[in-house]
C-alpha cells in the first residue's frame, strides 16, 4: 500500500498528540513524570516537656549559615491561666510572678533579643502595690535569634510561672536545661 507523504506526516502528529494527551493526564492525576521532584525539606528539630503546669515545646527553624530561630511555646495546662511578661524583673514585681525566660549557653549564642506573640496587660495582685505584666490566660509563643559559635553541646535554659487569679500559681521553673547538639548540618535536641 502506497501512503502520501501527507497521511504519513498527519499519522505522526497524531501519534504525538496522544502522547502529549497520555502525559497530561499521567501528571494531572499525580503520575510520574519525568522531571525530578525537589527533595522534602526535613522538619525542624522539635522537642516537648511538661513541669508545673505548663508544656513546652521548642523547635529550632530557618537555620541557615549557622544562624536560626529558637521557638518556645508555654502553653498552660489549664484554662485560666497565664504566664508573665518576659520583661518582668527576675525576683518579680514585689517577690510577686517570674518571666517567661529563654536563653542559650555552650555551641549557641543569641543573637537578638527575646521576644513574646502576645500582648503584655497588666493585673492587680492583692498585698502589690504595682500593677504586675501578664500574657492573656492560654498559649505564649516566643522567639530567639540565635547563632552556633562552632559545633559541640549547647542548652536551652528555661523559666516560667503560671498563674490563675482564681485557683493561685504553680511552682516557679527556672534555668530548666533543654540539651542540644550542634553539627554541620545543624542543631538537634538531644535526651537530658
Amino acid at each position: 500500500m502506497n501512503v502520501s507523504p501527507h497521511t504519513r506526516h498527519s499519522r505522526k502528529a497524531r501519534a504525538a498528540a496522544v502522547a502529549l494527551l497520555c502525559l497530561a493526564a499521567l501528571t494531572a492525576c499525580g503520575g510520574q513524570s519525568t522531571t525530578a521532584a525537589a527533595p522534602a525539606a526535613a522538619p525542624p528539630p522539635t522537642t516537648r516537656f511538661s513541669e508545673n503546669g505548663v508544656t513546652v515545646t521548642l523547635s529550632v527553624s530557618d537555620w541557615h549559615a549557622a544562624k536560626g530561630t529558637l521557638t518556645a511555646v508555654f502553653t498552660p495546662e489549664e484554662k485560666g491561666f497565664h504566664l508573665y511578661s518576659t520583661e518582668l524583673p527576675l525576683t518579680g514585681i514585689e517577690g510577686v510572678g517570674r518571666p517567661t525566660a529563654m536563653a542559650v549557653s555552650g555551641a549557641l549564642a543569641a543573637d537578638g533579643k527575646l521576644t513574646a506573640a502576645a500582648d503584655v496587660r497588666t493585673i492587680s495582685v492583692p498585698g502589690v502595690d504595682a500593677p504586675v505584666p501578664v500574657y492573656p490566660d492560654g498559649p505564649v509563643t516566643t522567639t530567639l535569634p540565635i547563632r552556633a559559635d562552632g559545633t559541640g553541646d549547647a542548652t536551652v535554659l528555661l523559666g516560667y510561672a503560671s498563674c490563675s487569679t482564681e485557683k493561685g500559681c504553680t511552682i516557679p521553673v527556672a534555668d530548666r536545661p533543654v540539651p542540644l547538639r550542634i553539627t554541620d548540618e545543624g542543631p538537634t535536641f538531644t535526651a537530658p
